[in-house]
């Protein structure tokens, strides 16, 4: 007779001990998997801000550490020491016995040289044998701030952020209203051809712009508005096919129900839509601003070609231009003024970050 042999209690617990690995797995794939997207996020945005970054580097620069090929990364200069009301820059010297000090050069010479420590300048003057030329010189992190305020006082940065503020406020007002009418009308009424319309609307987008470029200045020239900001301002209370087309998406996730109350309360369209749909659509209505805002601030072409010949009320975008044109030799400043001319819209968005984002995502709106 055989007897069976006792199960062993590992047995028993191998289930759970394979579910338990089974899941330690894949939350080791997660971690993984999250931190190599992380990773290559981070990547992908220190590539993006790169370029920002040279800018703002090449901004804290002295002219020679922008045109010197052998130039650190970071704003460097070479060190002095003000020694009997002159200022003497300081070297790196090798000493007898391997010594390297770090000594100011007050009387070069052709085979040798009078140098001054500037941490002992009681001292007195030590006379180093050799050629001066073969040193080389000491640099310490030295970022020019100054640049900032040359480039701000030298492009008259108050006048064209006025310029430029009342230019994208304007056009920003225009825009949004006229857009938010006009979507408003595609979501909510019905009216014959509303599709059709609509689809003729939204092929303009695909109309590129130079194709309208000499018709509208044409117009603009017969009309005399030439030399002033009306051909930038005007076109932009007809709407935005764009704008329209995101406002109109916006609209849809709006329950009608808000609106039926609205009419049982005696509120006409024109009133449902002030007092109903527009404070609903705010994040809609923010995203669209500031999508145009930054537009209006960016805009190059339009203002150069309309305001040409009245040099005193362009906005920053061209007045850029005109400074890099006369201070085309001295890139440290031309990067100083373009990091002034981000400022602002920086400020706003990072101000505006949340509804702007919230106003993007129109799909992810519960109705």
């Amino acid at each position: 007779m055989s007897v069976a042999a006792p199960e062993r209690p590992e047995a028993a617990q191998t289930p759970a001990r394979t579910h338990e690995e089974a899941r330690m797995r894949r939350r080791r794939k997660r971690i993984l998997w999250g931190g190599g997207v992380t990773l290559g996020a981070f990547l992908l945005v220190s590539l993006f801000l790169m370029p920002l970054g040279y800018g703002m580097v090449t901004a804290l620069k002295d002219k020679d550490g922008v045109s010197d090929p052998n130039s650190p990364i970071l704003p460097v200069s070479a060190e002095v020491f003000e020694y009997e009301g002159e200022e003497h820059e300081v070297y790196a010297v090798p000493m007898p016995g391997g010594e390297v000090r770090e000594l100011a050069l007050i009387e070069p010479g052709r085979e040798s040289s009078v140098f001054i420590d500037p941490g002992d300048p009681g001292a007195g003057p030590i006379e180093w044998e050799g050629r001066w030329r073969t040193l080389d010189p000491v640099r310490g992190f030295n970022p020019q701030w100054g640049n900032f305020a040359e480039a701000w006082s030298t492009i008259d940065f108050v006048r064209l952020t006025a310029w430029t503020l009342f230019y994208a406020l304007t056009t920003v007002f225009a825009t949004v209203v006229s857009s938010a009418i006009v979507a408003y009308g595609f979501a909510r009424f019905r009216f014959p051809f509303r599709k059709a319309l609509f689809g003729l609307l939204m092929a303009t987008i695909l109309l590129p712009p130079a194709v309208t470029l000499v018709p509208k200045y044409a117009v603009f020239l017969q009309m005399g508005w030439i030399g002033t900001y009306l051909p930038l301002i005007v076109p932009h209370f007809f709407a935005n096919a764009f704008n329209v087309f995101l406002l109109r998406q916006y609209f849809l996730t709006i329950p009608k129900e808000l609106e039926e109350a609205a009419r049982i309360d005696g509120a006409g369209p024109i009133r449902t839509f002030a007092r109903v749909i527009v404070p609903q659509a705010i994040p809609a209505l923010t995203a669209v601003s500031l999508f145009h805002f930054f537009y209006a601030w960016n805009d190059f072409f339009e203002p150069l070609l309309y305001l040409a010949g009245n040099r005193d009320i362009v906005p920053i975008g061209v007045g850029l231009s005109y400074f890099s044109g006369v201070y085309n030799t001295e890139p440290h400043l031309i990067m100083a003024a373009s990091l002034l001319a981000l400022v602002l819209p920086v400020a706003i968005f990072l101000a505006a970050q949340r509804v702007f984002v919230q106003g993007i995502v129109v799909t992810g709106v519960d109705k």
